[in-house]
């Protein structure tokens, strides 16, 4: 194998990249990507500056795949619009992904309705609130028998916790498999009995990461240390 296409390769590159991505998390995207056949679409809702885009893009190039990044880079403090966009192209084109990677700069909820091209896998990381992700989880729809559906801050966010409890737990094309930290792993197949309870199994720790974002508003670090949470940001 090339030394350039392997996972630690890419990892030496996005983690240079701002973002919450954690090794593991980005270890289980580029699995999934590889395990692709030749040529398979990858489609990423919320790439920020790039993070999780190059890991997808650095898996999928061996094969001639090609990654489609969603994001509407909005103006403001919170997303940092233009200039975030500037960082993504930047990022992209360093890690000499840009062959790889097509940029679609526009809302996910508004790409959707009109969207036709089938894909093989679905990474989930935009908005976290409950309407913008119960919607994402509509792209499902074009996703490739057995795809993977992997979506952060799950099990970590409200919205992302309660959209998954209204729209996945109970339905019948989707089985969680798995998780790291946050990250969770998702198959369109038929659930079993079991694969649901796996989803109920998380709720207590879910519970805990939504009591230690109360604590860190509340600057109460030393009782979230208690909690064994010894960081100043969020869980994820």
């Amino acid at each position: 194998m090339n030394a350039a296409s392997t996972f630690e390769a890419a990892w030496q590159v996005a983690d240079g990249i701002p973002g919450w991505l954690k090794r593991g998390q980005a270890e289980l995207l580029w699995e999934e990507a590889r395990r692709l056949p030749a040529g398979a679409t990858v489609v990423e809702i919320g790439s920020h500056q790039g993070r999780s885009t190059v890991v997808l893009a650095r898996a999928l190039q061996p094969g001639g795949g090609r990654l489609m990044a969603i994001d509407p880079f909005v103006e403001g403090r919170l997303f940092g619009g233009t200039p975030t966009r500037h960082a993504f192209e930047r990022h992209v084109r360093d890690a000499g992904v840009e062959g790889t990677v097509e940029l679609v700069a526009d809302y996910s909820t508004a790409l959707r309705p009109r969207w036709t091209t089938p894909f093989d896998l679905l990474y989930i990381d935009g908005k976290h609130d409950y309407w913008t992700v119960r919607d994402d989880l509509l792209w499902r729809r074009h996703l490739a028998d057995d795809g993977a559906v992997v979506i952060h801050d799950c099990f970590s966010s409200i919205g992302v916790t309660l959209a998954i409890l209204r729209h996945v737990l109970f339905a019948g094309d989707l089985a969680y498999e798995r998780r790291s930290d946050s990250q969770a792993l998702f198959r369109k197949r038929r659930p079993t009995a079991r694969d649901r309870w796996r989803i109920v199994a998380e709720l207590p720790w879910w519970t805990r990461n939504v009591v230690l974002k109360v604590l860190l508003r509340l600057r109460l670090r030393p009782v979230a240390r208690l909690l064994g949470h010894d960081s100043p940001y969020d869980p994820y």
